[in-house]
């Protein structure tokens, strides 16, 4: 929100407080608390009628500085707050020098000259990171009796600002204006489905600003040195992030609000939706199935969306029984055949439904102020809202959820979370306006949770649509609803870079695009995207995503891919274990993988799929694409071919290919099974090293589809001698050299030289040419 007019004025009716100066500072229990006047005070005078700001420093885990600026401190604590988890051994460090008041976490400090004018300085390693000014802290009037308490961080010359939620606007967010407001805008506006009130820079440090309601972002857009951020209400707490690097920043923030949970491997393999609004029936079903099987495209889950269920009666969690006649028989069927089972719900009865009447009778549907349940015909016809904030609302629909999984549901699909209105009253007394964006992450915790519970430690996987801060533990989100074209495909992979510096570590989207039908040509490119992103799903609104409805082409594109995705598990499953601990994307932003490169900072038409493959997908009707590749040798996945970096690249590929590169000196794992996502990932598998510089030691981890680690190869180069040491691998594996032109002792074959490691070899050692 703009308060000012240019940079002399406030707009009309708004008189904003700033804190000026410190009167008085206290240390206690590891908390820095400065009392700052909002204006200059010169005698005992100046401290009558007039604002005091409370200004608190504390730090909740190394390299973490939380702030909380509050003018006025009486009133009710409504909630709901975000859960984060601080490390209750930390113990930041408070010093004085003179008038200089400094608070330690790490490598991370703020300090205060209490003599001098208002400035909150960050530092890391003894460089600055930003500060909050003479602007920098404070709250605003309106003539309308509104409140709002600001915070203000300043930008350095060349600071890029990034995040903010899955984000469909220009990848770089300086310039913009921002509200964290769930809503279901579609992937073409400036609203958003998965909104996270946290940022990071390319100047090593993240902010998170911890206030689960409306929180509204100027960057660069109303002072253009600044970062400002306003919420509603008398205080504003915030966390100042050091990295230095993105990854740790990340790190840091996802150990604060909750790491994402390690779906299921089965999860990566392909969906098939039967779409939205089109006919179907099992019939339709068996038909899409047997059509993937006969063109052997191995097909991972099938999923039903809507209108499994009765029209009109969203959500009763009972099939239509003129469609689905069998369904514990039609789902025993499909399991028979390999598949696990999707079915779309969302948070919402309709009138119609039986369950409507039922949960009103119990209370478990949202209230107006007067007392009667909340409803709109948006949607669904009549349809109230389920109340999560209620004990037994929440076990009254996991109960409804656990007789689908007894049938033989292996997820869901929590649909929508952002309509949630905010003249209504809670069961707990929540504050409406800080549970319109909290709300998802009841709703999809209710239903991950379930799954857990009945399938078991990660098995548990949604398919959700909105999110906000800490939804990252409950994978995997998607990037909802956008039109069928190139333009709408490339606004997807923004959002999803977007959403992975945001915390997520997964990320999907409708190949295809959802609303109307793609073209050959995109459909196709989509496909190849699709199939190069951490989870993948074919589905539409009103036509089919089969391949065969398109063209043969298409149907061979999504095999082969589907295929090499198949082969790539090990590497990606690995990489997923990563997102687990750490918090990283399996779907990366260049700019999270070479910082140091200023050339990736803006780039968002590619991305790093783990840390070893760079992806970057064709969005042009002819084929034409335009990529970077970072310093050093770079390998062509899919034709050996050996680039020498940096440099940006205009080419032209078939819809047989894409740009994807192994990132120089890197092992990657393939899988020798294409048929399935799920299979012993160890035997047969195949390291492809891609121009090891001498010296360099690289440690590849093949997991097991539980989770666990299978084995771990151990490549060395020293010299002209390359080395792999095996542990765990107690069956064949092979080493390829992989590139055009490379030459080694080894079997040449069209991917480069190919070494076999018979059962219970523990080293296999080559010489390079």
């Amino acid at each position: 929100m703009k308060f000012t007019d240019g940079y002399w004025l406030m707009r009309e009716g708004v008189h904003a407080s700033y804190a000026t100066e410190v009167a008085e500072t206290r240390v206690e229990d590891g908390r820095l608390t400065l009392y700052a006047p909002v204006r200059h005070v010169e005698r005992r005078g100046h401290t009558l009628n007039s604002p005091l700001l409370t200004v608190e420093c504390w730090s909740p885990a190394d390299g973490v500085i939380g702030v909380r600026s509050s003018h006025h401190t009486g009133g009710v604590d409504r909630g709901p707050h975000f859960a984060l988890h601080t490390d209750p051994d930390h113990e930041p460090v408070i010093s004085r020098d003179g008038s200089t008041v400094e608070l330690t976490s790490g490598a991370l400090s703020v300090r205060m000259d209490t003599d001098a004018p208002w400035r909150l300085d960050f530092r890391a390693d003894g460089r600055p990171l930003t500060s909050a000014g003479g602007r920098g802290t404070g709250f605003v009037t309106t003539a309308a009796g509104e409140h709002f308490s600001l915070g203000q961080l300043a930008l350095d010359v060349g600071e890029l600002v990034y995040g903010l939620g899955e984000r469909f606007t220009p990848f770089v967010k300086n310039g913009q204006s921002v509200d964290i407001w769930q809503a279901d805008g579609g992937t073409a506006s400036e609203q958003a489905y998965k909104n996270v009130p946290f940022h990071l820079t390319n100047r090593g440090y993240g902010v998170f600003v911890n206030h689960p309601g409306r929180v509204s972002y100027e960057i660069g857009s109303e002072s253009v040195g600044q970062v400002q951020f306003s919420v509603p209400g008398q205080s504003v707490e915030y966390f100042v992030i050091h990295g230095p690097t993105p990854k740790e920043i990340i790190d840091r923030y996802t150990a604060l609000t909750g790491r994402p949970a390690l779906p299921p491997a089965w999860s990566l393999g392909l969906w098939l939706s039967t779409s939205f609004t089109t006919s179907y029936d099992e019939e339709t079903v068996n038909r899409f199935v047997s059509g993937m099987a006969e063109r052997d495209i191995p097909l991972g889950v099938f999923h039903f969306d809507c209108f499994w269920m009765r029209q009109y009666q969203w959500c009763d969690f009972t099939w239509d029984p003129e469609v689905f006649p069998d369904p514990e028989g039609m789902l025993r069927r499909l399991k028979e055949r390999d598949l696990r089972i999707s079915l779309w719900i969302n948070p919402y009865i309709a009138q119609k439904s039986p369950l409507f009447e039922e949960a009103r009778e119990q209370g478990f549907l949202v209230r107006r102020p007067n007392g009667d349940v909340w409803q709109w015909d948006l949607w669904q016809a009549g349809m109230g809202l389920v109340d999560f904030t209620h004990p037994g609302a929440r076990e009254w629909y996991a109960d409804k959820l656990r007789g689908l999984t007894r049938q033989g549901v292996d997820c869901f699909k929590t649909d929508f979370g952002e309509r949630v209105p905010t003249d209504v009253v809670w069961h707990d007394g929540s504050d409406p306006e800080r549970m319109h964006n909290y709300y998802t992450q009841l709703y999809n915790e209710t239903v991950f949770q379930v799954l857990t519970e009945e399938r078991g430690e990660n098995e548990g996987v949604l398919f959700a649509r909105s999110a906000t801060a800490g939804g990252q533990q409950f994978p995997v989100h998607w990037g909802g609803d956008c039109e069928s074209t190139f333009g709408a495909m490339a606004e997807s992979l923004r959002g999803g870079l977007s959403l992975g510096l945001s915390g997520f570590g997964f990320w999907s989207h409708d190949i295809g695009g959802f609303e109307g039908t793609p073209t050959p040509a995109v459909f196709k490119r989509w496909a190849q995207f699709g199939l190069l992103s951490s989870h993948s799903r074919l589905h539409g609104s009103k036509s089919y995503r089969v391949p065969w409805d398109y063209d043969e082409e298409a149907v061979a594109v999504t095999r082969d891919f589907t295929r090499l995705k198949h082969r790539l598990m090990p590497y990606l499953y690995e990489a997923s274990r990563q997102a687990a601990r750490r918090g990283t994307p399996v779907m990366r932003a260049m700019v999270l993988e070479f910082p140091d490169d200023p050339t990736c900072h803006p780039l968002d038409r590619q991305y790093m799929l783990g840390g070893d493959l760079l992806v970057a997908p064709v969005f042009t009707e002819d084929g034409t694409v335009e990529y970077y590749l970072p310093e050093g040798t770079w390998t062509h996945v899919l034709t050996g071919e050996r680039v020498r970096g940096p440099v940006w690249r205009r080419e032209t590929y078939g819809f047989d290919s894409l740009p994807l590169f192994a990132r120089p000196g890197s092992v990657v794992p393939f899988g020798a099974n294409t048929a399935g996502a799920v299979h012993d990932w160890v035997e047969g598998v195949t390291l492809r090293v891609h121009a090891p510089a001498d010296g360099v030691r690289v440690t590849t981890r093949v997991p097991a589809p539980d989770g666990s680690t299978a084995a771990v190869f151990r490549t060395r180069r020293d010299g002209d001698v390359l080395t792999v040491e095996a542990e765990g691998a107690t069956g064949t594996w092979h080493v390829l050299l992989a590139g055009a032109g490379v030459r080694a002792e080894g079997m040449r074959t069209k991917d480069g030289v190919l070494l076999t490691a018979s059962p219970g070899t523990a080293v296999l050692s080559t010489r390079l040419g």
